[in-house]
C-alpha cells in the first residue's frame, strides 16, 4: 500500500492557487504556491500523521473539492476535474487555517514532530517576507479564508491544545 502524500498534497495546493490567485507574475505564482504547497504539507501531515493511516486515505480516497467548490464558487468544469477527486477537504480548510494565523502555523509546526512526517523547513508559511506578502495576499486574506478555515478549524485547535482567538 502507498504511504504517499503527494496527490493530495498537489491537488490541495492546486485548490488553493485556484481559489485565491497570486497577483500576475511568475514570481509571485511561484511565491504563492511556495507558501500553499508549505500549508497544504503541514496540514496533510497532521491530518495522516501516521503510514497506516495514509494507507487508510489511499483506500478510501479523500472525498474531493465539490464542497470547497460551491463555497467559494470556483467553476470545477474550466480546468478539468480529475485532478479534483485527490483535494481533501479537510487538508484545504487546515491549510487556510495556518496560511491566515502565523502562530496557528507555527504551534502546528512543532506539532508535526509527533507525526511520521519529516521534510524540508517551512519560512515561507511560518514567517513570509515582503515578497511571499505581496504575493500571497489573497491566499492569506483572513477574511477570503474564513469560510474555508471554519470548516474544520475545531478540529485543528482540538488536534494543537491551542484555544481559537477570540474564545472564552
Amino acid at each position: 500500500m502507498p504511504t504517499d502524500l503527494t496527490p493530495v498534497i498537489a491537488a490541495c495546493t492546486r485548490w488553493l492557487l485556484d481559489a485565491y490567485p497570486p497577483p500576475a507574475g511568475a514570481l509571485n505564482y511561484a511565491l504563492a504556491e511556495a507558501q500553499a504547497l508549505q500549508a497544504a504539507t503541514l496540514a496533510a501531515h497532521l491530518r495522516y500523521p501516521t503510514g497506516l493511516d495514509v494507507q487508510l486515505l489511499h483506500l478510501c480516497g479523500p472525498g474531493g473539492a465539490d464542497r470547497l467548490d460551491w463555497l467559494t464558487g470556483c467553476d470545477p468544469d474550466r480546468d478539468g476535474t480529475a485532478w479534483r477527486t485527490w483535494v481533501d477537504e479537510t487538508v484545504v480548510s487546515w491549510a487556510a487555517c495556518l496560511l491566515a494565523d502565523r502562530a496557528l502555523a507555527v504551534r502546528a509546526h512543532r506539532a508535526r514532530a509527533a507525526t511520521d512526517h519529516h521534510s524540508a523547513g517551512l519560512q515561507r508559511l511560518v514567517d513570509p517576507g515582503a515578497h511571499d506578502t505581496e504575493a500571497g495576499a489573497l491566499l492569506r486574506h483572513p477574511d477570503l479564508l474564513e469560510p474555508i478555515a471554519t470548516l474544520h478549524r475545531p478540529q485543528l485547535i482540538e488536534l494543537l491544545h491551542v484555544e481559537a482567538a477570540g474564545t472564552p
